[in-house]
């Protein structure tokens, strides 16, 4: 799985591996070097990533998470009601997509940005088949707001969109090249899995995405494909089959 490559016999390369994907990235990831809110860099260097995808020919939609701003579970922990911090944390991630939408189409790439959380001035609400039509169209789409319902995380979200959108895979952008047994940034001897069945990562609560996320890529058979998004090039790579990563599947 990791390491196969998208060339046809002759050695000429042929299409994406995974035509249609769904990037999952963290609203940590966009900070960069910065302790909060967004790093300009970051943000035109993931949409650099994502212009290439689109390039080779893939269809890309987006889900990016909130934390670098505000986490819902944060507010909670310091008394706040937790439905409540977890609408602000919606609100985190609109910023994001804004952000991310404004980088995408200075490179040109036309994106959409469809909200949970219906901002009609800012962004369109989400309707499906209207999101399908975006892609359809070569579009980014950029799902923001998460489910539009506290207590669902982003990760949740984002298998949610892969599987309303048809995705072939869901690709979430991490710090490290793949799924460890820990931290390999705390424990040196961390074992790197090259691939995993999701009822490995549910077994061994490996933190992964969460056990709703995991379960619901299990029930509409997408794979879940994790590396590294500090790697230059690595976005495409992966949707090419090439590169490393770690592939969870049945």
């Amino acid at each position: 799985m990791s390491g196969d490559t998208a060339t046809d016999a002759d050695g000429s390369k042929s299409g994406p591996r995974f035509k249609r994907v769904l990037l999952k990235i963290s609203g940590e990831a966009l900070m960069g070097d910065l302790s909060y809110g967004l790093d300009p860099n970051m943000v035109d260097r993931v949409a650099g990533e994502v212009e290439s995808v689109l390039d080779a020919g893939g269809e890309v939609c987006l889900v990016i998470g909130g934390g670098n701003i505000f986490r819902g579970i944060s507010g909670a922990a310091a008394g706040m009601e937790r439905a409540t911090g977890d609408y602000m944390g919606m609100l985190a991630t609109v910023m994001n997509s804004l952000a991310m939408q404004s980088a995408l189409e200075k490179r040109g790439c036309p994106t959409r940005v469809l909200s949970a959380l219906p901002i009609a001035a800012v962004c369109e609400p989400y309707i499906r088949r209207r999101a399908m039509r975006h892609m359809e169209k070569g579009r980014v789409v950029i799902f923001a707001a998460g489910t539009g319902n506290p207590f669902f995380t982003t990760d949740t979200a984002a298998a949610l969109r892969a599987s309303e959108m048809g995705c072939d895979a869901m690709l979430k952008a991490t710090k490290v090249d793949g799924v460890y047994d820990a931290d390999p940034v705390k424990v040196p001897t961390a074992k790197r899995y090259e691939t995993l069945t999701y009822m490995d990562v549910l077994r061994d609560d490996l933190k992964v995405m969460d056990a709703s996320a995991i379960s619901l890529a299990r029930e509409n058979g997408i794979p879940i494909l994790v590396f590294s998004i500090h790697n230059n090039g690595a976005f495409a790579d992966v949707v090419q089959g090439r590169g490393r990563f770690t592939i969870i599947t049945e």
